[in-house]
């Protein structure tokens, strides 16, 4: 039975092509980097400058803001915020897609959530929907008062979990005019059924109660135990998902380690705090966005398509599902030889524009 705490997904550094890992007990693993992988891609066409602003709580908000080197004086553009993989931080997939949007005209923010990265929140790691949510509420704030910005004009893209907290953002925020997510995770349906519904309700409610106990402990003063996320050293043993997270996050692929932080906890959200997601209804009245625009993009082979389905079937129009052949759900975070940003830019031209509001 796969463990249900290892339905989520994570993070990590550096850029080789090809070594060897000595997993204790276990087998050697051989990493090969795969073709277009290119998460620590960097642009020359845009500029690029670390920001934070804070949120409607007063805690720090970190992101990495990209404006395209035409940008012209008094000029107003279109901008798109970017949201990490959950469990990651915005050097991870995001700045990726930020840039890339970037170098087509559009102002671009990557944004660290709360509890992750150098945003603020503690204790770190945390899971908390609502703050996450947010967050991309908070980046409309700071991009709408950006005089290069057109806060009529500013949309989003929200990668793996960050798809699901941007929708919940978007259902309460109409400022957002444009979304679109990638390889989507529901964080709520993940946490209380599991991939493919394989967790029984016995299962969740031994998971919450055994975190509710566990509370006890911390409010006594002992560190918060981190659970799930991708295992820090490789087995054979490991299921599929599994090795498909340790693939990017735990090898040069896609390893970052942000300030303060350990390859150990970088990855891992808390166990008394994770079952939060239990309570997380993202898709919920996603018609009401409409009419927004709304886009879907999946791998034809990814673990996590059932998101991106469910979510099409119950938006309102305009809507469109894009499934990517062959592509996995970690490929859609780095492998620029799969992802369509010729599509994500199409989408966002012509639906970031004030003639169409």
């Amino acid at each position: 039975m796969m463990n249900m705490m290892s339905f989520k997904r994570f993070l990590i550094l550096p850029l080789l092509a090809t070594f060897t890992i000595m997993a204790s007990a276990q087998k050697s693993y051989q990493y090969e980097k795969p073709a277009g992988a290119d998460n620590f891609y960097h642009s020359y066409s845009v500029k690029e400058q670390q920001v934070s602003f804070p949120n409607q709580y007063k805690m720090k908000v970190a992101g990495t803001l990209f404006t395209p080197n035409s940008l012209k004086p008094g000029e107003k553009l279109p901008a798109i915020i970017v949201g990490h993989p959950m469990g990651a931080v915005k050097e991870q997939s995001a700045s990726l897609y930020a840039q890339k949007m970037a170098e087509a005209g559009f102002v671009t923010l990557a944004i660290d959530l709360p509890f992750w990265g150098q945003s603020e929140g503690e204790p770190r790691n945390a899971v908390s929907p609502d703050m996450y949510a947010e967050a991309f509420s908070a980046a409309v704030d700071y991009l709408g008062t950006r005089p290069f910005v057109n806060r009529n004009e500013i949309g989003v893209i929200g990668i793996c979990g960050s798809g699901s907290f941007a929708i919940s953002a978007a259902k309460i925020d109409p400022r957002l005019k444009a979304i679109a997510t990638v390889s989507m995770y529901n964080m709520g349906n993940a946490n209380r059924h599991g991939l493919h519904k394989s967790l029984s309700l016995e299962q969740r409610k031994a998971i919450i109660a055994d975190a509710a106990e566990k509370r006890y402990a911390e409010f006594e003063g002992a560190t918060p135990e981190l659970t799930s996320g991708t295992a820090n050293e490789w087995s054979d043993t490991l299921n599929p998902v599994q090795k498909e997270f340790y693939d990017f996050y735990r090898t040069p692929r896609g390893e970052y380690t942000p300030e303060g932080a350990t390859p150990q906890t970088t990855t891992h959200p808390t166990l008394t705090s994770n079952v939060k997601f239990m309570n997380f209804y993202p898709f919920e009245d996603i018609e009401t966005i409409s009419p927004r625009p709304m886009l879907f993009i999946t791998g034809s082979e990814a673990h996590s398509r059932e998101f991106s389905e469910d979510a099409y079937s119950r938006a309102a129009e305009p809507k469109e599902l894009v499934i990517i052949p062959g592509a996995g759900h970690v490929d859609l975070y780095d492998r620029t030889d799969l992802i369509p940003f010729e599509k994500l830019i199409t989408f966002f031209n012509n639906n970031l524009k004030e003639s169409t509001k």
